[in-house]
């Protein structure tokens, strides 16, 4: 078994059981003892897992999981003006010819919306209402990685599109956040999406994020990425700036698109 199937395999027994035991795992996948404790450290960086003697349990958070994220066609509509102009401002960064890494969801899809009338534009996404949107740029090849379906996000993921991704070197990696913190850097609400991120972010040169001012001085779930892993943050003048000031001392160029004429009259929180 691949590595990175056998992984995926220890989360969801992690996710029904809540805890593992090392000695139950090397029998289970027929390898070493030395082998599934290298398994557990890579969760244990990833934020997934606490070891104990002889194993490992599930963190708080992960056991904890009460949010409810909306679907992504409910998200498009929220603070719409403002992702729209964050998305024409991300997508004014790619030129002709270039190959982009579109994540799942409802700012990427604004990106997606910008990038129509660039040329020979190569899109690869998980993300199947970006994929839609991509495919009204008739200049563009539009290639969909595979994996399970999220219906809420409308995103595939797993190990077969981590691995799918590893192909790719993209001129840039565009990505959507759940959560943007001090403490935890970029966040993702689901594990499994958060993974396909990292992979994402290995597979592109210039790493962007896009995010409304609602995702700030929040955390998601799990971290997919720290301050230092981004290059470029894209956003709206709706984000405190004291707090982008913070971010951009840590390395990352923050691009502030002006949206608080579009906002006036609206309730912003």
């Amino acid at each position: 078994m691949i590595a990175i199937h056998r992984r995926t395999k220890i989360k969801e027994m992690l996710f029904q059981e809540r805890s593992v035991k090392v000695a139950d795992l090397v029998k289970e996948f027929s390898v070493s003892e030395e082998t599934i404790r290298r398994d557990l450290n890579l969760m244990e960086q990833e934020g997934i897992i606490q070891k104990n003697y002889g194993g490992a349990i599930l963190v708080d958070e992960l056991q904890n999981n009460g949010q409810i994220i909306a679907p992504v066609e409910q998200r498009k509509f929220q603070f719409y003006e403002e992702k729209d102009a964050i998305g024409k401002m991300a997508a004014s960064l790619v030129e002709g010819q270039q190959i982009v890494i579109l994540d799942s969801g409802s700012t990427t899809w604004c990106v997606a919306r910008y990038l129509r009338h660039v040329p020979n534009l190569m899109v690869v996404t998980n993300g199947l209402n970006v994929a839609e949107e991509s495919s009204q740029n008739e200049d563009a090849s539009v290639f969909v990685i595979g994996g399970k379906l999220i219906k809420k996000s409308m995103s595939l993921v797993g190990p077969q599109a981590e691995l799918e991704l590893q192909k790719y070197n993209a001129d840039f990696s565009f990505l959507g956040a759940s959560g943007i913190s001090k403490r935890k850097g970029f966040t993702s609400s689901d594990l499994y999406e958060a993974e396909v991120k990292r992979a994402m972010i290995s597979a592109g040169q210039k790493i962007v994020i896009v995010a409304d001012h609602s995702k700030f001085e929040r955390q998601g779930l799990i971290s997919f990425s720290s301050f230092q892993g981004v290059d470029i943050l894209v956003t709206s003048d709706l984000v405190e700036s004291s707090i982008l000031e913070e971010i951009s001392q840590t390395g990352v160029q923050v691009m502030v698109c002006p949206v608080k004429h579009l906002m006036q009259g609206d309730e912003i929180g």
